[in-house]
C-alpha cells in the first residue's frame, strides 16, 4: 500500500438524539472526536414509518384518477 494515500481511520463517538452513545471507527475528524446527530433512526419518519408510507399507498390511485387509462385504452378491433 502506498504511504499517504489513505485517510486516518480512528475511533470516534456518535451521540444519538436521545443521548445514547456508541463508539465506531471513521475517517471523520480526529481520534476521540464526538458527532452529535440531529437526525437519526430514532426520530426520522423514513425509519419510523411516518407519512411516507401513507403517501406511498395512494400513488397509483392518484395517478389513475388524474390520467385514467391514458395510453392503456381499449383496443379498437373495428379496423
Amino acid at each position: 500500500m502506498k504511504a499517504e494515500t489513505h485517510p486516518d481511520y480512528h475511533d470516534i463517538t456518535v451521540v444519538m438524539t436521545d443521548g445514547t452513545e456508541y463508539k465506531t471507527r471513521s475517517t471523520y475528524g480526529k481520534e476521540g472526536d464526538v458527532i452529535k446527530l440531529d437526525v437519526d433512526p430514532l426520530t426520522h419518519p423514513a425509519w419510523q414509518g411516518g407519512t411516507g408510507k401513507v403517501i406511498e399507498k395512494g400513488q397509483l390511485s392518484k395517478f389513475e384518477k388524474r390520467f385514467g387509462n391514458f395510453g392503456l385504452g381499449e383496443k379498437d378491433d373495428k379496423k
